[in-house]
């Protein structure tokens, strides 16, 4: 039951100022929950944490969350709500926008009379509250509450309106959430005049696409030489004398999104892997992002102890759409941290990533609002396709990447192991919840804005797909996710030159139109070689034979450049048992065909369609530490 007396001797009785206030550590120490030396220990960590004292108590395990609650009632005099047993009224909640309450972290609990209590988790802050709230004709009286009591609150009484927003956050020119039915319609019927052409006018069809063929593969080229070289450059000119770290004065809050959808294998993994990591507890905020009706992953999940620094947040279902950024969007208004970033289900980082992370965000330069880690597997012995893909991760993260970065060109981002100025990523409108690769997308966007992604030096190990089926489904999740990506910034080309320039324009088109010809137009280039074996080539009755000789070169010459990349990007001690693997990648790539002529057909009858990929299917089978 409410204590309405209480209400109304803290109406009368403001919050003490922080002269008089007892310290929330000695109401602690007063109250036998923790020792004086505890406290001490507590306050040294203080001086370096840009935390609570009280979050850095539980954090340590020396008190809980009911004890820090209840000596913030003792310290400021007010009354605790039990949000609870006690609901706010969504009638109170309209006083003022869902923002104001998100952004303060506070919700109006009760009104009695010309009284109006509302809860917070820091009433330290109530004063900006008090003022900003000063128009609404009602005294406003604080009452302390559970951080999570307030969010779930928050949670409850705007589902709807943060459902939609989680949907519509990116503005509607940078999304391809207006792609209706009609208009992919239309495209298809682009497409198929394009095939009645081919067929009606063989000759011809059989030069476009040849030509077709070989732009991608220069491009897909050009994309991969210039990483190598940047990152040849990087790496063997002579490095200056390493200086001195710069360390922030008091390390940040950090924000980790996971994002989960019926994961039944990894759960427990996952928590082991995160209790790895390094830095102070106190300044980690870990959200696990579930689906609203997503029993399975609840009900794994409620079999798991969940440490402190660990929440779960449920994203009710609206539309029908399950995405992962409509999921993240959703968590976004929730988190708490400076920094924000994001591992997938299965990730296991170096427990020392976030203080990497936040290193190089105290010495990159204001327009770096983003750093990109390296993505590696822990399972690259489970069979001959996990092996391939380690070697394919390694020579994009470990020297093409790095390479593009360099360059200054957009770097698509990684999907997972990436790190945000939270502010920065608030003002680019979070991800597009359409979009399948919302990763690569936000690369573009942010790129656009004026902004940069730098490469930091540290690795993430995940797991290989190492199925054939369930890669070619992930593999046309990502095809599909590069080919609207495409096509959603190519809608105004000018206008997308102007915000990036001709070289990360020409970057634009050697990425994303170089990847997807490559798997599209693959069966093209292979039949080049039927003349090698001495079979019949259709495709020379429009390329002259000097020309098809000159093309063959350039095919070798591909594959050369790609077995150098791979021989490089798993040179390293750890990773040198692949060398004997790195030709067999040619044979590794010819099951993308499959998954990108499932992507085009998906792009027409299902853009926005999530395919999911299962983990939890191989254990770890290499050392996680990088070299």
């Amino acid at each position: 039951m409410v204590d309405l007396n209480a209400q109304k001797a803290a109406a009368t009785h403001p919050i003490p100022s922080s002269e008089l206030r007892k310290p929330v550590g000695a109401c602690l120490v007063d109250a036998g929950v923790i020792t004086q030396d505890q406290l001490d220990r507590a306050l040294d960590l203080q001086a370096r944490q840009n935390a609570p004292l009280g979050e850095i108590l539980v954090s340590e395990g020396w008190a809980s969350r009911k004890d820090v609650l209840a000596a913030l009632s003792a310290q400021t005099n007010l009354q605790i709500a039990d949000l609870v047993q006690t609901p706010p009224s969504a009638e109170l909640s309209a006083l003022k926008p869902m923002e104001f309450w998100l952004r303060h972290n506070v919700i109006p609990w009760l009104r009695i009379g010309p009284f109006l209590f509302v809860a917070t988790a820091r009433p330290d802050r109530f004063a900006t509250v008090s003022a900003e709230m000063a128009g609404c004709d009602l005294t406003i009286v604080p009452v302390v509450a559970a951080a999570d009591q307030i969010d779930r609150s928050i949670a409850q009484i705007f589902s709807d309106q943060l459902a939609e927003n989680a949907e519509a956050r990116v503005t509607e020119d940078q999304s391809c959430r207006t792609w209706t039915a009609w208009s992919r319609t239309r495209s298809a019927s682009i497409v198929a005049l394009a095939l009645l052409a081919f067929v009606s006018f063989p000759l011809t069809g059989m030069a476009v696409l040849a030509t077709a063929a070989v732009v991608s593969l220069l491009l897909f080229m050009i994309m991969r030489f210039s990483g190598l070289l940047a990152f040849a450059h990087q790496n063997l000119r002579p490095q200056p004398a390493p200086s001195s770290p710069v360390t922030a004065l008091r390390q940040p809050c950090v924000s980790i999104m996971v994002p989960l959808y019926k994961e039944r294998e990894i759960a427990g993994a996952l928590i082991r892997r995160l209790q790895r990591l390094t830095y102070p507890k106190a300044l980690l905020d870990v959200i696990l992002v579930l689906e609203e009706k997503d029993d399975v992953t609840r009900d794994t999940l409620s079999k798991v102890d969940l440490p402190s620094w660990i929440r779960t947040i449920e994203v009710p279902e609206l539309n029908g759409l399950t995405t992962k950024p409509r999921a993240m969007n959703y968590a976004l208004d929730f988190c708490r941290g400076d920094i924000l970033g994001v591992w997938d289900a299965e990730d296991a980082p170096q427990p020392d990533q976030i203080e990497r992370v936040v290193d190089h965000f105290t010495q990159a330069a204001p327009e770096v609002v983003c750093l990109q880690g390296a993505l590696d597997y822990y399972n690259p012995r489970t069979n001959w396709r996990s092996r391939c893909f380690t070697i394919e991760y390694n020579s994009w993260f470990r020297v093409i990447l790095p390479g593009i970065a360099k360059l200054g060109f957009v770097v698509p981002l990684g999907g997972t192991t990436f790190f945000f100025r939270r502010d920065k990523l608030l003002e680019l409108g979070g991800w597009d919840a359409h979009n399948v690769t919302e990763d690569a997308d936000l690369g573009v966007r942010l790129c656009r804005a004026g902004y940069r992604t730098e490469i930091v030096n540290t690795t993430t190990f995940e797991e290989a797909n190492f199925r054939a089926w369930p890669w070619v489904k992930q593999r046309s999740r990502w095809l599909k996710g590069f080919m609207v990506t495409y096509l959603v910034h190519m809608r105004a080309p000018l206008r997308l030159l102007r915000d990036l320039g001709p070289l990360k324009f020409i970057g634009i088109q050697a990425f994303f139109m170089g990847t997807v010809g490559q798997f599209l137009l693959a069966p093209v280039l292979w039949m080049f070689w039927l003349t090698t074996l001495g079979l019949n080539n259709p495709f020379l009755q429009v390329i002259p034979m000097q020309t098809f000789k000159t093309l063959i070169w350039l095919f070798l010459a591909a594959e050369a450049l790609n077995f150098i990349i791979g021989v490089i990007a798993v040179w390293a001690k750890e990773r040198r048992f692949l060398l004997p693997w790195v030709p067999t990648m040619i044979l590794y790539f010819p099951l993308g065909v499959v998954a990108a002529y499932k992507a085009l057909w998906e792009l027409a009858a299902k853009p926005f369609f999530w395919d999911k990929t299962q983990h939890g299917q191989a254990s770890e089978d290499l050392p996680l530490q990088d070299t």
